[in-house]
């Protein structure tokens, strides 16, 4: 009986213990866990993002940053004091917006899917903005396989924060906009078939408007990858895609993309890795079908922008350069629009 009083007491120690290394977002509206809540310090830097339980890891709350705001589907939610996280678990209101529908256009049998829609892509180096991009993308997805089969850019704008030293024996000090990639969403028309792949993990949370898988891949844990006096570790993926709720998942139940990707490295000079990560965001609005392939595109590539709306001007585009510009003012710099 003691042993047995000795055991549960552990348990309950262990259960206390875990919860207060974390800190968890509920959502006020559903009481279901909130994730891909992104904190940002009071110098910017992205101290956060929950995952699909809703979680981040306390330790990276610290009260030196003292105000934190908490972005949500691209949007600020609520802005919190170092005090507020305390008890570990905080009710936020993500009513944003509501889903957008997506529209369907041409629904007869076809060779070829069009998955139109609107992107964003950010670089942070040690959890501090590089380089941003966003815009307007369209995927063509084989209608038989659901296989990705090209991606064209339409429109997209180009920022950079001023002064990127690009030494070559201080990884800290370099431009990362050749990392800045558009997002990938060629599994999104077969995503369950990760459920038969090995070295991944898949949790799913069925939302009350959708439903979210969150897979993560990992690579280079254990020892480090030298490449010409450069150190290469601790390489993670996660991706987040959402579906329509209760549906089969498939491209025409589509609604949400979102991935991060991290990796530390460093100069064997250096005496710390630095931390990359890569977050890339996808929101469809637009599913067509055709037999042709080729649409208008144009070239995507950092040195510029090439616009000739002014798209992120629509209520329902994932702004996240406004985000950004409030830390860092006119410090993120625009590249010249080449229309």
């Amino acid at each position: 009986m003691k042993r047995n009083y000795l055991v549960y007491l552990l348990f309950i120690l262990a259960v206390q213990l875990f919860n207060g290394q974390s800190i968890t977002f509920i959502s006020e509206n559903s009481g279901k866990p909130l994730p891909k809540v992104s904190v940002f310090g009071k110098d910017g830097s992205i101290l956060a993002y929950s995952d699909i339980d809703g979680k981040i890891d306390k330790k990276v709350i610290i009260p030196e940053q003292e105000k934190f705001q908490l972005i949500y589907d691209n949007y600020p939610i609520a802005t919190l004091s170092y005090t507020d996280f305390n008890n570990g678990i905080v009710k936020l209101n993500d009513v944003v917006k509501e889903i957008e529908t997506i529209v369907l256009k041409n629904g007869k049998p076809t060779k070829y899917i069009f998955v139109k829609g609107n992107f964003n892509a950010y670089v942070t180096v040690n959890n501090k903005l590089n380089c941003y991009a966003d815009g307007i993308v369209t995927y063509i997805f084989d209608n038989k396989t659901k296989k990705l089969k090209n991606t064209y850019v339409e429109q997209y704008r180009m920022f950079r924060l001023e002064d990127p030293k690009n030494e070559r024996k201080q990884t800290s000090s370099w431009d990362y906009d050749s990392s800045l990639e558009i997002p990938n969403i060629k599994d999104v028309g077969n995503i369950l078939d990760y459920k038969t792949k090995k070295n991944t993990v898949i949790k799913e949370l069925k939302g009350s408007q959708k439903d979210q898988m969150e897979i993560s891949g990992e690579a280079l844990q254990k020892k480090e990858f030298a490449f010409l006096g450069y150190r290469f570790f601790d390489a993670k993926s996660i991706l987040n895609v959402s579906y329509e709720k209760d549906s089969k998942k498939t491209l025409k139940d589509f609604v949400e993309f979102n991935e991060i990707s991290f990796l530390k490295l460093k100069h064997k000079s250096e005496p710390d890795y630095n931390q990359l990560i890569l977050y890339t965001n996808f929101y469809p609005a637009e599913l067509n079908f055709s037999n042709e392939k080729d649409i208008e595109k144009v070239k995507f590539s950092t040195g510029n922008s090439n616009y000739k709306t002014n798209y992120w001007e629509d209520a329902s585009f994932p702004n996240m350069q406004k985000v950004f510009s409030s830390f860092f003012k006119d410090d993120l710099k625009e590249q010249q629009n080449k229309k």
